[in-house]
């Protein structure tokens, strides 16, 4: 038997495709477009038998209904996520047989949600794999409040006791969870994707915990904010999402459609790079940079229901922002603007700047859009956190005249405004909402705390 592990950076999700030694392969926990799984798979030879989910997903869109559905393989997934789709459901302590000398015993692990299970593997009877899920992470645990604050604690109880069934496994039974470093469903840990159970009870200050109580108020202590998209995703995976057999083509829109567009409401989101944004855009547009993490950022901050036009440069991939889009539940995708924002100005269109600056030229007024304990770790002093996702709806003169001081005058808050983050992404994302709002007075700081740390050479502020 041999995992293969993927890894999906911005969402921080691992999944595998395990051979299991006779021709067969099971994939656990698989994207909505498990094209690296599937080529794998082909260029080893094997056939796809088994796909299992461990939970109902809430940061992207489960694959395994569609590769059931394509290839043929039966879908594993606990009886207790009561999906809509055809599927194998397992019970607690249940056992299947995967492959000749290669087993699955489901166990029952509530906690991240409430219908979890962790899958141990054995081979000839002996224990040597455990895919966690969202249970026991690489130096972390899953969250337990992404079922609503009122089960954040009694979902962490639960949590607690599910890792106990860990307890009694070999050392050397390796871990192979489904979150990780860059995952809003885990609580902070390392950078490590998988481990082994005897690592993970040595450096997993979580999992070496022994009371109860104590274990959950310092899981439920290390919660930060998470997108608000993964409210909707696990009914969307329980009824089974809309199959695709390929990834779509996105289709070319004029600039007279991109203005209707807008004009009936639509959203445009620029995924230029931040300095092609601040040079000229479309106004009204809203940045969102083609990188990894594109699509935590879209499905955090933009209604599911809503129409989405692209403006793009010729050489991104447009097959990677389609995907990132329809991974997080976005499926209305109009276009694309034909020919880019040259065709918009050549239209007789104009576009409107954000300046991107260096430290020497901003504002008094900062705000600061990365997450708290991001800000906490280390911020530019006098910078007021508005986290990036609350930009939209913030009430900005009461955050500001909330934390005047002796360098943050009322005046100071009336004026031109500095919006900053760890490296100028999300910051310029800040500055498109804002615009939105009708603030035209705004700059971009061109990098994050650090450059301006150095230089300025002053410290930066702790808490």
């Amino acid at each position: 038997m041999k995992v293969h592990e993927f890894l999906d950076e911005g969402l921080g999700h691992s999944s595998y495709v395990i051979d299991l030694g006779d021709g067969t392969a099971a994939i656990v926990d698989p994207p909505r477009f498990p094209i690296a799984h599937e080529t794998l798979v082909d260029r080893v030879g094997l056939r796809v038998a088994w796909t299992l989910d461990t939970h109902s997903h809430a940061d992207y869109v489960t694959g395994s209904p569609a590769l059931a559905d394509r290839l043929g393989a039966t879908f594993i997934a606990p009886a207790a996520s009561r999906l809509a789709t055809p599927h194998r459901p397992v019970h607690d302590r249940e056992r299947v047989d995967l492959a000749p000398g290669v087993e699955l015993i489901a166990l029952a692990t509530p906690g991240h949600t409430p219908d979890h299970h962790a899958y141990l593997l054995s081979e000839n009877g002996t224990p040597v794999a455990l895919f966690s899920g969202g249970s026991l992470m690489v130096g972390a645990i899953g969250r337990t409040d992404l079922c609503g604050p009122e089960l954040a604690e009694p979902l962490a109880h639960e949590m607690f006791r599910s890792l106990r069934r860990f307890d009694d496994l070999p050392p050397d039974v390796a871990v192979y969870p489904t979150h990780g470093a860059g995952s809003f469903c885990s609580a902070p840990g390392g950078s490590q994707r998988t481990s082994t159970i005897g690592h993970e009870r040595a450096a997993n200050p979580l999992f070496a915990i022994r009371d109860e109580d104590n274990f959950v108020e310092q899981l439920i202590d290390g919660f930060g904010t998470f997108p608000s998209y993964f409210a909707r995703l696990p009914e969307l995976n329980r009824l089974g999402p809309i199959p695709y057999a390929t990834i779509p083509d996105l289709a070319l829109i004029s600039p007279d459609d991109l203005a209707r567009h807008l004009d009936t409401g639509g959203i445009v989101i620029d995924a230029r790079s931040i300095a092609a944004f601040s040079a000229g855009h479309v106004p009204g547009s809203i940045s969102n940079s083609l990188r990894p993490v594109f699509a935590s950022w879209l499905g955090w901050l933009i209604a599911p229901d809503r129409r989405l036009a692209f403006v793009l440069d010729p050489d991104q991939d447009r097959a990677d922002l389609v995907r990132q889009c329809l991974d997080v539940g976005h499926e209305h995708l109009i276009g694309e603007l034909a020919g880019g924002i040259d065709a918009w100005t050549n239209s007789g269109r104009a576009t409107t700047a954000t300046p991107l600056v260096d430290p020497t030229h901003m504002t008094d007024c900062v705000i600061d859009v990365r997450q708290a304990n991001e800000y906490e770790a280390g911020h530019v002093p006098d910078a007021i956190n508005i986290e990036l996702w609350q930009v939209p709806t913030a009430d900005l003169t009461a955050n500001l005249t909330a934390n005047l001081t002796a360098n943050l005058t009322a005046n100071s808050t009336e004026g031109p405004l500095t919006v900053m983050c760890g490296h100028g992404e999300r910051a310029m994302t800040g500055a498109s909402l804002l615009a939105r709002r009708g603030r035209c007075d705004v700059v971009v700081l061109d990098g994050g705390s650090e450059t301006w740390s150095a230089a300025t050479g002053l410290a930066l502020e702790v808490g």
